[in-house]
């Protein structure tokens, strides 16, 4: 009795999950993206959270508890289609984070600008700067393995995140039941909630929703280690999902009214906003802006291992070379974190020579990390379907309902998905400025980026040798 207890010490609770849920999803750098949507975000959140949320998240909850192994998506696709594919979706996992941290370093540099010089948030060569200290100092302290540096990292969350995502909330609304003027109409009409489905770059935005629920399948990590997985996984999804969608469009909706559309800046938004209620208290928004920085580096800090342990687990079967193979005495994969800080460095620098001003350059980087992902999740979803009739004795401790056709809807519903994303993701907003580049350069930079780093992993592999593989 007593060691069934013990062991339900180390089980999730249905709370426990969903606050683990939250704290990797949740976050407010996307809240100036979104506010671009205005009221048609309560259309587009509606329509990402049923046809990628709900997909992503049961497929993944299926894959983490028939397959528990470390690897993540690595051990799924691998088990469905050999070790080739798993090398190239777990490649492709941690690849997109090195684009995508970029803009999260970028978001991080606008923010701390208001420390300091608000107009810094406009020049790149500032954030260039602030993304390569930050980032190489996070690389140097992870790989030091100090242990106290991720419960600092948590509190970090909760300052930079939770705070300041009430305070603009709560001082949103204050602002705006004072009577001061808006950007946009309190009292939309049906109409405003209607995206217009005629004018495809139009649409493209609806990639920002999705953005919210970008690393699902990341939290089927914990799936074992939940009480009662069956109920409390895809209920603690639900649960996040919701609490995320309706945070993020209120916080961007009342972005949208305070700040106007054209002024925006998609780093810096959420301090604009801030700027707006605050007034001439610039000695407080200061304050919030630091609090915003420092938590968005806590958040960064906890993602800058997770990925890398991911690709690492790959070494054992020799798909890595040697140089990249090491370990330190604190167990951290030192040269792959040296690479991925190199990678950021040299996405740093594309970020500040593309074409147009912040705005632009951010969207792309951001459209470069989708389509990255989404071939990923291609992977994921097709491996679901091949696994149900390859291993169909494998026990899930959670399943999709429904058997085969129940797989077969949800992964088609999740990959048809993916694609009407993917073709989004190929054509610039109509919402966002991209001055100097054309709609064909745009489509080339996007095609040629996503072709060139899913090729990568399979020039890697064709080459391996067999002294790769560890003894």
């Amino acid at each position: 009795m007593h060691d069934a207890d013990n062991n339900d010490v180390y089980k999730m609770s249905l709370s426990v999950f969903t606050l683990v849920t939250l704290a990797s999803l949740y976050n407010i750098r996307k809240f100036p993206t979104l506010a671009d949507l205005h009221w048609e975000l309560l259309t587009f959140s509606i329509i990402a959270f049923i046809i990628f949320l709900i997909p992503a998240s049961l497929i993944s909850a299926e894959l983490a508890t028939g397959w528990p192994q470390a690897g993540g998506v690595y051990v799924w696709v691998k088990e469905a289609f050999g070790e080739r594919w798993g090398f190239t979706a777990i490649w492709l996992q941690w690849f997109q984070m090195t684009i995508g941290f970029v803009a999260a370093l970028s978001f991080i540099a606008a923010t701390l600008s208001y420390v300091f010089n608000p107009a810094l948030a406009n020049s790149k060569i500032y954030e260039f700067i602030i993304i390569v200290v930050v980032w190489w100092a996070l690389t140097f302290f992870n790989m030091r393995g100090l242990k106290t540096y991720t419960l600092i990292s948590s509190s970090f969350l909760i300052i930079g995140m939770i705070i300041p995502s009430m305070l603009l909330i709560g001082g949103g609304l204050w602002y705006i039941i004072s009577g001061n003027p808006v950007q946009m109409t309190c009292r939309p009409v049906l109409s405003d909630f209607v995206p217009d489905f005629s004018r495809f770059n139009s649409m493209v935005l609806l990639m920002t929703s999705v953005f919210l629920f970008f690393g699902i399948e990341m939290t089927a990590a914990h799936a074992k280690e939940i009480k009662d997985v069956r109920r409390d996984y895809p209920l603690a999804i639900l649960i996040a999902g919701l609490v995320i969608t309706a945070a993020s469009i209120v916080g961007s909706i009342l972005l949208a009214m305070l700040v106007p559309t054209g002024n925006m800046n998609l780093l810096a938004g959420i301090m604009q906003a801030f700027e707006k209620v605050l007034g001439n208290h610039s000695w407080l928004v200061s304050a919030i802006a630091l609090m915003i920085a420092i938590g968005s580096i806590g958040e960064a800090s906890t993602w800058i291992l997770g990925p890398i342990r991911g690709l690492a687990s790959t070494a054992k079967e020799g798909s890595l070379p040697p140089v990249l193979q090491k370990i330190n005495q604190n167990g951290v994969p030192v040269n792959m974190m040296v690479l991925q800080a190199f990678l950021i460095t040299f996405w740093a620098a594309v970020y500040v020579l593309l074409p147009g001003g912040v705005n632009g350059s951010y969207w792309m980087l951001l459209s470069l990390t989708s389509l990255v992902y989404l071939v990923m999740y291609f992977f994921m979803y097709s491996a679901a379907i091949k696994l149900r009739y390859s291993h169909p004795d494998v026990k899930r401790a959670f399943k999709i309902p429904g058997g085969k056709i129940g797989m077969w809807l949800v992964s088609g519903l999740g990959i048809i998905a993916l694609l009407f994303i993917f073709m989004l993701a190929l054509s610039p907003p109509s919402q966002i400025s991209f001055s100097g580049l054309s709609p064909l350069q745009y489509l080339i930079f996007m095609l040629a980026g996503a072709a060139l780093i899913t090729l990568v992993p399979l020039i890697i592999y064709s080459r391996r040798k067999p002294e790769w593989k560890p003894f």
